[in-house]
């Protein structure tokens, strides 16, 4: 289904966006609040720096908005169009979706958001092999 060097593989799985080796983060799990925005300071694999320059993730806000406003739609179509919740029902719905998700949304926009300046390259992965 999802394979190494497509980026739809990196942003779900919050992969190297170069090599797609290792997570980015220190914290697979985005529900450990305390650890959401720990990320590793380079990849072990294809040493990819993942802090681009100070503040980078800053950007990951622009990306977060869209991907929140994706999520609110979603809701809004599943409670108001398939269960046939009334209007405040169908805002309540979209509220606890987006306080659900908010680890998720906040993790693939960051995701999002280095795979659109890194690209895959499968000989990172090599380069580094072969040095050791």
């Amino acid at each position: 289904m999802l394979k190494k060097g497509n980026k739809l593989y990196s942003i779900l799985t919050g992969s190297c966006p170069r090599c797609h080796e290792e997570s980015m983060y220190l914290d697979k799990n985005p529900y450990h609040m305390g650890k959401i925005f720990k990320m590793h300071e380079r990849c072990s694999h294809c040493d990819l720096k993942y802090k681009i320059e100070p503040s980078f993730f800053y950007g990951a806000m622009y990306v977060s908005y869209g991907v929140g406003i994706a999520f609110a739609v979603a809701a809004f179509v599943i409670a108001n169009l398939f269960i046939g919740a009334d209007l405040k029902e169908t805002f309540i719905a979209i509220i606890i979706t987006l306080v659900v998700f908010m680890p998720i949304i906040m993790r693939l926009s960051r995701n999002i958001w280095i795979n659109m300046f890194v690209k895959y390259d499968a000989k990172a992965t090599l380069k580094k092999t072969n040095l050791q």
